[in-house]
């Protein structure tokens, strides 16, 4: 056995599914390239998996920002002597 073997605990995973829907997915399995159904299985699935939540985890997090801008924008408080010096810096010099 390989060491990337011995590492990985195995699991199973049975489905049922009519005839034709099976020899379909071998023929694509063929067609693409794999070793086997089981190799086409999983790949497409793995792949399809990682795209799902790859777009899950990015709506999530986009939800995320927006909740702390806008939390930022009407939560915010005064602004400190710094900004306000800033802003009349600015104001001064574009706008004479």
């Amino acid at each position: 056995m390989k060491a990337k073997e011995l590492n990985q605990e195995k699991s199973r995973f049975d489905t049922r599914l009519p005839k034709e829907q099976k020899i379909f997915f071998e023929k694509a399995a063929r067609l693409g390239g794999f070793r086997s159904l089981t190799d086409f299985i999983v790949l497409t699935v793995q792949e399809r998996a990682k795209e799902i939540v790859t777009e899950r985890e990015r709506i999530i997090a986009s939800q995320k920002d927006s909740e702390i801008f806008f939390d930022a924008i009407t939560n915010s408080s005064k602004p400190n002597q710094n900004l306000t010096d800033a802003a009349n810096e600015y104001k001064a010099l574009f706008y004479k």
